[in-house]
């Protein structure tokens, strides 16, 4: 278990708040009317179905989203206003691997540089670079091709991009998707030792009971704030309902709440099977 209770807050403002926002893609809107406020040293899970806003909250939160209504804060800064220097993690299927790139230059790609020529960096953006390649365990991958990566190499890599300019804010984009049990595991346990370096991390995930049910706080999302707080509180049956538009049964395990997916059955005697299931035979 990564963090068994929600973290206790100092005096410092928000890092994140979104007030009354609406906002989405070409006049479409994604998300509506949605506040809220995120505290240096969250941890935060954002849950919900496909389509239901998770990576365009993700997005509203560097400025890659049509605002419509409302104002996101990132760091007592309007991000209409000022970029944030916000550490950034999209999905690995949006990726071209295919785009003629080293791990070395994907990572320095999330360099800040006040050089005008793109890549001359700095003896201090070098060697914050290699600082973070191995620390992420990735260095001797430095001079690979992208595409010859395994998943969780992928990931370490633009986890590596998003770490090089020392940001406050983390943000993950289903970073646990597509990979191994294990390989998941990692990255779990590494957001937590970023986290307790106070690192704010804020990720989507649709994976409620390996994932979610961890985190000390959790936000469901379906185009506006369904429910926000710890996984014991926000995980019932009609929370989740509400959520995922179908019905969602509750269990505990060894003090931790999570969803009991029901059993399905295909094929010519799937109603019969059932019918044994239901009366317990």
């Amino acid at each position: 278990m990564l963090h068994p209770v929600p973290h206790e807050y100092g005096p410092e403002p928000p890092i994140v708040e979104l007030k009354d926002v609406s906002c989405g893609y070409d006049g479409r809107v994604v998300l509506r009317d949605v506040s809220l406020s995120i505290m240096p040293g969250d941890f935060v899970g954002l849950l919900g179905p496909s389509g239901s806003g998770k990576s365009t909250l993700l997005r509203s939160l560097v400025g890659a989203v049509d605002l419509y209504r409302g104002e996101v804060v990132v760091e007592g800064h309007s991000v209409a206003k000022k970029r944030p220097r916000t550490g950034y993690v999209p999905q690995l299927e949006t990726i071209d691997w295919n785009f003629p790139v080293t791990v070395w230059e994907v990572v320095m790609m999330g360099c800040t540089t006040d050089s005008p020529v793109f890549p001359w960096y700095g003896s201090r953006q070098r060697k914050r670079g290699w600082e973070i390649l191995e620390r992420l365990g990735i260095a001797g991958l430095a001079g690979r091709h992208i595409r010859e990566l395994s998943g969780g190499e992928q990931q370490r890599t633009f986890l590596a991009r998003a770490l090089v300019s020392n940001p406050r804010l983390l943000v993950l984009d289903e970073p646990t998707s597509g990979v191994d049990i294990k390989t998941r595991d990692d990255m779990m346990h590494l957001l937590d030792d970023l986290n307790h370096q106070d690192i704010t991390v804020i990720m989507s995930t649709h994976e409620i009971n390996s994932v979610a049910a961890h985190l000390p706080r959790v936000v469901c999302l379906n185009h506006s704030v369904i429910a926000d707080g710890p996984p014991g509180e926000v995980f019932t049956s009609e929370i989740l309902s509400r959520t995922y538009g179908a019905h969602m049964p509750i269990t505990q395990y060894e003090g931790i709440t999570l969803v009991a997916e029901t059993p399905h059955f295909f094929g010519r005697d799937s109603h019969a099977a059932g019918g044994r299931a239901r009366a317990g035979e």
